[in-house]
């Protein structure tokens, strides 16, 4: 009855305090600071890598048309669903996370590299946080998980920019300069962002739980990604 009483009297008490804030949800009472943390980057992550998902297809439209009457939109739910499946993706020989990074840069995968990138991304970043949207107490998140994905994100910007094809052509355009002259470096800043919050990620972890992070040094121009 105590505890009923306690959760009755935060949420009115934050309601007073300020109409504008979020509120009171009763799950964040089993939430640290730190668990609070993480599902901002949780949430980042997803929003940053829908935007590159969006940016790498407006650059590469003829990706999207190698899967007749598919669409951004349903790339999008394939990407971020509600559940991610247990098996890969069929069109990508039925891989997912970093396994499925090399096709985007391989010369006999002839399907949509973006998807395989992207699934790639997001299935990595997906598995540094053990599935998880939501972060509590008792969740336990790696520190060397969280610290892997950074350093591959920075060998896949490597790539991005470096892989081409036996005619000499980009597997993917990104980056570049207009015939006009004007600079775009938007996905680099994308990319960059993704490896901060993995990093800051990482330590925070770290720090919490007084663990060591072996911090690899790894090639970028390798193809041979860190286990997540």
């Amino acid at each position: 009855m105590r505890f009923i009483l306690v959760i009755i009297s935060l949420f009115l008490i934050t309601g007073c305090l300020d109409k504008n804030a979020k509120p009171f949800e009763v799950k964040n009472l089993a939430k640290s600071d730190i668990d609070m943390v993480a599902d901002v980057n949780i949430k980042e992550w997803h929003k940053l890598t829908k935007e590159l998902t969006i940016k790498l297809y407006k650059r590469n439209p003829k990706e999207l048309r190698k899967i007749e009457g598919m669409t951004l939109n349903m790339r999008l739910e394939q990407l971020f669903p509600a559940e991610r499946l247990p098996n890969g993706f069929a069109e990508l020989n039925y891989s997912d996370g970093i396994s499925a990074v090399p096709l985007a840069f391989s010369d006999e995968f002839k399907g949509d590299r973006v998807f395989a990138l992207m699934a790639g991304i997001t299935g990595m970043l997906n598995a540094a946080y053990d599935g998880k949207k939501e972060i509590f107490f008792l969740d336990d998140l790696d520190q060397q998980k969280l610290y892997n994905s950074a350093r591959n994100l920075e060998s896949i910007a490597w790539h991005l920019n470096n892989r081409k094809d036996p005619s000499g052509q980009l597997y993917i355009l990104s980056n570049g300069i207009s015939p006009e002259g004007i600079s775009n470096y938007s996905y680099e800043r994308i990319l960059g962002k993704l490896i901060g919050i993995q990093d800051l990620m990482a330590d925070i972890i770290a720090d919490k739980t007084n663990r060591t992070i072996n911090r690899v040094v790894q090639g970028a121009a390798s193809m041979t990604f860190l286990p997540i």
